[in-house]
Protein backbone atom coordinates (compact mmCIF):
# COMPACT_ATOMS: atom_id res chain seq x y z
CA UNK A 1 0.00 0.00 0.00
CA UNK A 2 1.44 3.27 -0.99
CA UNK A 3 1.38 6.83 0.35
CA UNK A 4 2.20 9.85 -1.70
CA UNK A 5 3.74 12.54 0.57
CA UNK A 6 3.70 16.39 -0.63
CA UNK A 7 5.35 18.48 1.55
CA UNK A 8 8.03 20.95 0.82
CA UNK A 9 9.60 20.90 4.44
CA UNK A 10 12.48 18.25 4.46
CA UNK A 11 12.66 17.53 7.97
CA UNK A 12 8.79 17.18 8.36
CA UNK A 13 9.09 15.01 4.89
CA UNK A 14 11.78 12.49 5.82
CA UNK A 15 10.49 12.35 9.42
CA UNK A 16 6.88 11.96 7.63
CA UNK A 17 8.51 9.20 5.10
CA UNK A 18 10.47 7.23 8.54
CA UNK A 19 7.43 6.88 10.00
CA UNK A 20 5.24 5.35 7.62
CA UNK A 21 8.13 2.79 6.17
CA UNK A 22 8.27 1.65 9.57
CA UNK A 23 4.39 1.34 9.73
CA UNK A 24 4.93 -0.76 6.51
CA UNK A 25 3.45 1.70 3.95
CA UNK A 26 5.46 2.43 1.01
CA UNK A 27 5.86 5.55 -0.24
CA UNK A 28 6.39 8.45 -3.01
CA UNK A 29 7.75 11.54 -2.28
CA UNK A 30 6.75 15.87 -3.91
CA UNK A 31 8.27 18.31 -2.54
CA UNK A 32 6.83 21.00 -4.46
CA UNK A 33 3.04 21.25 -6.51
CA UNK A 34 5.15 20.58 -9.97
CA UNK A 35 6.33 17.27 -8.86
CA UNK A 36 3.34 16.23 -7.47
CA UNK A 37 1.06 16.71 -10.45
CA UNK A 38 4.04 14.86 -12.41
CA UNK A 39 4.55 12.26 -9.43
CA UNK A 40 1.30 10.99 -8.17
CA UNK A 41 0.10 8.29 -10.88
CA UNK A 42 -3.26 7.47 -8.98
CA UNK A 43 -2.04 4.06 -7.48
CA UNK A 44 -1.58 5.50 -4.44
CA UNK A 45 -3.84 5.29 -1.59
CA UNK A 46 -3.74 8.16 0.54
CA UNK A 47 -1.83 11.47 -0.32
CA UNK A 48 -0.55 13.99 2.75
CA UNK A 49 -0.64 17.25 1.12
CA UNK A 50 0.88 20.17 2.34
CA UNK A 51 -1.53 23.64 2.30
CA UNK A 52 1.53 25.86 2.16
CA UNK A 53 3.43 24.56 -1.06
CA UNK A 54 6.35 27.08 -2.60
CA UNK A 55 4.55 27.00 -5.53
CA UNK A 56 0.90 27.08 -5.25
CA UNK A 57 -1.35 25.95 -2.90
CA UNK A 58 -2.17 22.32 -1.81
CA UNK A 59 -5.68 22.85 -1.97
CA UNK A 60 -5.43 23.97 -5.53
CA UNK A 61 -2.66 21.03 -6.31
CA UNK A 62 -5.22 18.29 -4.81
CA UNK A 63 -8.19 19.40 -6.92
CA UNK A 64 -5.82 19.46 -10.06
CA UNK A 65 -4.93 15.78 -9.32
CA UNK A 66 -8.47 14.64 -8.72
CA UNK A 67 -9.61 15.59 -12.42
CA UNK A 68 -7.75 12.56 -13.46
CA UNK A 69 -7.57 10.17 -9.94
CA UNK A 70 -10.25 9.52 -6.58
CA UNK A 71 -7.48 9.33 -4.19
CA UNK A 72 -7.94 9.89 -0.69
CA UNK A 73 -5.95 13.32 1.22
CA UNK A 74 -5.53 14.27 4.43
CA UNK A 75 -4.23 17.69 4.71
CA UNK A 76 -1.31 19.32 6.73
CA UNK A 77 -0.76 23.02 7.63
CA UNK A 78 0.42 25.15 10.44
CA UNK A 79 -2.34 26.84 10.27
CA UNK A 80 -5.34 26.13 12.45
CA UNK A 81 -7.98 28.38 11.11
CA UNK A 82 -11.84 27.57 10.35
CA UNK A 83 -12.14 28.76 6.62
CA UNK A 84 -8.28 26.75 5.73
CA UNK A 85 -10.84 23.63 7.07
CA UNK A 86 -13.88 24.21 5.61
CA UNK A 87 -11.92 24.94 2.29
CA UNK A 88 -10.10 21.65 2.73
CA UNK A 89 -13.47 19.94 3.42
CA UNK A 90 -15.10 21.06 0.08
CA UNK A 91 -12.22 20.16 -1.81
CA UNK A 92 -12.49 16.90 -1.05
CA UNK A 93 -10.38 16.16 1.81
CA UNK A 94 -11.14 13.04 4.29
CA UNK A 95 -9.12 14.94 7.28
CA UNK A 96 -7.13 17.65 8.03
CA UNK A 97 -3.96 17.76 10.46
CA UNK A 98 -2.61 20.55 12.30
CA UNK A 99 1.17 20.70 13.08
CA UNK A 100 2.72 20.26 14.91
CA UNK A 101 0.89 16.73 15.67
CA UNK A 102 1.75 12.82 16.69
CA UNK A 103 3.00 10.91 14.13
CA UNK A 104 1.29 7.77 16.27
CA UNK A 105 -2.18 10.17 15.97
CA UNK A 106 -1.51 10.73 12.40
CA UNK A 107 -1.26 7.08 11.86
CA UNK A 108 -4.56 6.15 13.04
CA UNK A 109 -6.15 8.58 11.15
CA UNK A 110 -4.49 7.72 8.19
CA UNK A 111 -5.55 3.81 9.17
CA UNK A 112 -9.17 5.10 9.09
CA UNK A 113 -9.13 7.04 6.21
CA UNK A 114 -7.76 4.01 3.73
CA UNK A 115 -9.89 1.61 5.98
CA UNK A 116 -13.24 3.93 5.02
CA UNK A 117 -11.95 4.28 1.33
CA UNK A 118 -11.58 0.65 0.81
CA UNK A 119 -14.74 -0.24 1.75
CA UNK A 120 -16.31 2.04 -0.72
CA UNK A 121 -13.83 1.77 -3.59
CA UNK A 122 -14.14 0.55 -6.65
CA UNK A 123 -12.73 1.32 -10.25
CA UNK A 124 -15.38 1.11 -13.23
CA UNK A 125 -14.28 1.45 -16.63
CA UNK A 126 -17.23 0.75 -18.71
CA UNK A 127 -18.51 -2.86 -18.06
CA UNK A 128 -16.08 -3.78 -15.74
CA UNK A 129 -15.74 -3.06 -12.09
CA UNK A 130 -12.90 -4.14 -10.17
CA UNK A 131 -12.22 -3.95 -6.45
CA UNK A 132 -8.85 -2.80 -5.42
CA UNK A 133 -9.48 -3.97 -1.99
CA UNK A 134 -10.78 -7.48 -2.69
CA UNK A 135 -8.14 -7.69 -5.49
CA UNK A 136 -11.26 -8.99 -7.90
CA UNK A 137 -12.61 -7.87 -11.16
CA UNK A 138 -16.43 -8.24 -12.73
CA UNK A 139 -17.99 -7.54 -16.19
CA UNK A 140 -21.49 -7.79 -16.42
CA UNK A 141 -22.01 -8.96 -12.91
CA UNK A 142 -19.67 -12.12 -13.52
CA UNK A 143 -16.16 -12.55 -12.13
CA UNK A 144 -13.08 -12.63 -14.44
CA UNK A 145 -10.78 -14.97 -12.95
CA UNK A 146 -7.07 -13.40 -13.46
CA UNK A 147 -3.52 -14.66 -12.59
CA UNK A 148 -1.45 -12.02 -10.14
CA UNK A 149 0.46 -10.44 -13.49
CA UNK A 150 -2.92 -9.54 -15.09
CA UNK A 151 -4.73 -8.54 -12.56
CA UNK A 152 -1.84 -6.25 -11.54
CA UNK A 153 -1.83 -4.70 -15.13
CA UNK A 154 -5.46 -3.99 -15.62
CA UNK A 155 -5.47 -2.38 -11.95
CA UNK A 156 -2.20 0.02 -13.09
CA UNK A 157 -4.66 0.46 -16.59
CA UNK A 158 -7.49 1.22 -14.65
CA UNK A 159 -5.82 3.71 -11.97
CA UNK A 160 -4.50 5.51 -15.27
CA UNK A 161 -7.63 5.13 -17.70
CA UNK A 162 -7.10 7.23 -20.74
CA UNK A 163 -3.12 7.60 -20.38
CA UNK A 164 -0.84 6.04 -22.71
CA UNK A 165 1.33 3.51 -20.50
CA UNK A 166 4.68 2.75 -22.34
CA UNK A 167 6.01 -0.90 -22.05
CA UNK A 168 8.54 0.37 -19.33
CA UNK A 169 5.70 1.91 -17.10
CA UNK A 170 4.39 -1.46 -16.95
CA UNK A 171 7.27 -3.36 -16.55
CA UNK A 172 8.64 -1.30 -13.38
CA UNK A 173 4.72 -1.24 -12.05
CA UNK A 174 4.21 -4.88 -12.64
CA UNK A 175 7.02 -6.91 -12.74
CA UNK A 176 8.96 -4.10 -10.13
CA UNK A 177 12.87 -4.59 -10.22
CA UNK A 178 12.07 -7.95 -12.18
CA UNK A 179 10.86 -5.81 -14.89
CA UNK A 180 14.87 -5.28 -16.03
CA UNK A 181 15.27 -9.63 -16.22
CA UNK A 182 11.62 -10.01 -18.36
CA UNK A 183 11.91 -10.73 -21.39
CA UNK A 184 10.90 -8.36 -24.13
CA UNK A 185 7.36 -9.65 -25.51
CA UNK A 186 6.15 -10.29 -21.92
CA UNK A 187 4.29 -7.17 -21.86
CA UNK A 188 2.54 -8.06 -25.19
CA UNK A 189 1.90 -11.35 -24.19
CA UNK A 190 0.29 -10.56 -20.55
CA UNK A 191 -1.58 -7.72 -22.63
CA UNK A 192 -2.54 -10.27 -25.23
CA UNK A 193 -4.01 -12.79 -22.54
CA UNK A 194 -5.96 -9.97 -20.65
CA UNK A 195 -7.46 -8.92 -23.99
CA UNK A 196 -8.97 -12.19 -23.85
CA UNK A 197 -10.60 -12.21 -20.53
CA UNK A 198 -11.96 -8.67 -20.65
CA UNK A 199 -12.96 -8.06 -24.19
CA UNK A 200 -16.01 -9.35 -26.10
CA UNK A 201 -13.29 -9.76 -29.28
CA UNK A 202 -9.68 -9.83 -28.42
CA UNK A 203 -9.47 -9.04 -32.13
CA UNK A 204 -11.00 -5.72 -32.52
CA UNK A 205 -10.65 -4.53 -28.85
CA UNK A 206 -13.03 -1.61 -27.74
CA UNK A 207 -11.04 -1.20 -23.99
CA UNK A 208 -7.19 -1.67 -23.98
CA UNK A 209 -6.28 -0.30 -27.34
CA UNK A 210 -2.42 -0.20 -28.92
CA UNK A 211 -1.26 3.23 -29.36
CA UNK A 212 1.38 2.87 -31.72
CA UNK A 213 5.09 3.21 -31.32
CA UNK A 214 4.18 4.90 -27.52
CA UNK A 215 2.49 1.87 -25.70
CA UNK A 216 -0.74 0.76 -24.46
CA UNK A 217 -4.09 2.50 -23.41
CA UNK A 218 -7.45 1.38 -21.71
CA UNK A 219 -10.75 3.74 -22.98
CA UNK A 220 -13.63 3.64 -20.86
CA UNK A 221 -17.01 3.48 -23.15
Amino acid sequence: MTIGIIEDDTLLHQALKTALQNAGYQTVSAYTKQEALTTITGSESLLLIDIGLPDGNGLACYKKIREKVEIPAIFLTARDEETDMLTAFDTGADDYVVKPFSMKVLLKRIEAVIGRNNREKQLVCGEIILFPDKKQVYKNEKEIILTAREYQLLEYLMYNQGNVLTKENILEYVWGLDGQFVVDNTVSVTINRLRKKIETDAGSPIYLKNVFGLGYKLECV
